[in-house]
């Protein structure tokens, strides 16, 4: 089985190390990759955003799967482009997608489905701003106003804040940028993300991980596209697993074939872990970065073969996956200046060892790795415990040098202190 590989970063870099244990793949391609994703596969050029562009690519490379990685793409209907010339594909359509595009589109169907998540006003008026601030306000109790983007925002869409005048000026930035604004209630407890393989009322749920979105140690700064995250949760119960899967996965699962948008590729949720039980915090359409490299350095089912029976609806009959012993841990190592305008163009040293995985990287005429993005490498850390993921995980981060770079030092610390309690 040749497999295509749609996208750039770390987690396309995860997905091709996985598709490599697969005894069935037996080609790898990627478009258009990283310095990293150079070493394990086939490197192309292609418009990921173009249905046509990446149906001629998979057609030139004789693509017997094509795995479609961001969302952009899913959102914009390229999967379903791939799947109209008859080739294998991984990845919802656009109708489906619609539950990472659109967070109105994703609460009418979680609505729909009886499952629990933070109550919404959708604002897409700047006129009517401060009076749904003001209805909207966090009660007692509830910490932050907590205003999002409705649209695609690579993780850095929404602000969750004490501050009126801050929260009002994040909204009021994005209604005039011409993108209606979500106020949401606060959900509060630990959270959870749980990828599931899903082709229409079928789901095989992935190990759970926990992701850190705030810049700094501690949870300071602001939101990014992620800073690390690790797998699985010693702290979450198997029957609140359970309870995710039967009574959040499926029955969003279940309500898109209902309305016609059956979805068909990884379903990601991400919840809260409240004193009432599991809520909803946002759906995505993909693999999630960073928990996509912690969750896939500990599969040992056969990756391409999963994927594959999910696009050609065999999944049900796919049995149970296997997973290795112990835990990961992942930690991104950014960019001077990220999630602002990253400094890029500076060589990095170490990119090449065993657990890095690129993101934001580009390799020069000479030969030399340099940084192209603002999350430059994740580094997957692996061991018997969660203590021991994190110390594989730094040690590896302790060898790589870039000017000016930062990564968070708590990835996973307080799970491994027992801190965490639902």
């Amino acid at each position: 089985m040749r497999v295509l590989v749609i996208g750039s970063g770390a987690r396309e870099h995860a997905l091709l190390l996985a598709l490599s244990r697969d005894p069935q793949v037996t080609g790898l391609i990627i478009a258009p990759g990283n310095a990293g994703t150079a070493r394990l596969a086939e490197q192309h050029d292609v418009d990921i955003s173009s249905g046509a562009d990446v149906v001629a690519l998979a057609r030139e490379v004789r693509a017997d799967l094509v795995v479609i990685g961001p969302e952009v793409p899913l959102v914009l209907g390229v999967a379903d482009a791939v799947r109209a010339a008859g080739i294998v594909c991984f990845g919802p359509g656009k109708d489906a997608a619609r539950i990472e595009g659109s967070k109105a589109f994703a609460k009418e169907v979680m609505a729909a489905a009886g499952v629990r998540t933070a109550s919404s006003e959708l604002v897409d008026n700047p006129a009517h701003l401060d009076a749904a601030l003001d209805r909207f306000g966090p009660p007692v109790g509830e910490p932050a106003w907590v205003v999002k983007d409705d649209a695609l925002a690579a993780g850095k869409g929404v602000v969750v804040t004490p501050d009126r005048d801050a929260a009002r000026a994040h909204g009021a930035g994005l209604l005039e940028s011409g993108h209606p604004v979500l106020l949401e209630s606060f959900l509060d407890g630990p959270e959870v993300s749980l990828f599931c393989v899903v082709d229409g009322e079928t789901v095989v749920p992935l190990l759970p991980a926990q992701d850190f979105k705030r810049v700094g140690d501690g949870d300071a700064g602001p939101n990014t596209g992620g800073m690390g995250a690790y797998a699985p949760l010693p702290w979450l119960p198997d029957d609140v697993y359970r309870e995710i899967v039967s009574e959040i996965v499926e029955p969003v699962a279940a309500e898109m074939v209902r309305c016609g948008s059956p979805f068909c590729g990884l379903l990601y949720v991400g919840l809260a872990i409240t004193a009432k039980g599991p809520a909803v915090v946002e759906f995505n359409c993909r693999f999630g970065d960073p928990e996509t490299q912690a969750v896939l350095a500990l599969l040992d089912s056969p990756l391409g073969q999963l994927l594959h029976a999910a696009s050609t609806g065999a999944l049900a009959g796919f049995g149970e996956l296997r997973w290795k012993a112990g835990a990961a841990v992942t930690v991104v190592l950014a960019a001077e200046n990220y999630p602002g305008r990253p400094r890029v163009g500076d060589v990095i040293g170490g990119s090449e060892a065993d657990g890095v995985l690129h993101a934001g990287t580009a390799r020069r005429d000479d030969g030399a790795i340099v940084s192209s993005g603002g999350r430059v490498l994740s580094v997957v850390g692996t061991g018997a415990d969660l203590s021991d993921a994190r110390a594989d995980a730094y040690r590896i981060l302790d060898s790589i040098r870039l000017p000016g770079s930062h990564f968070r030092t708590d990835i996973g610390l307080l799970a491994q202190e027992g801190k965490i309690h639902v």
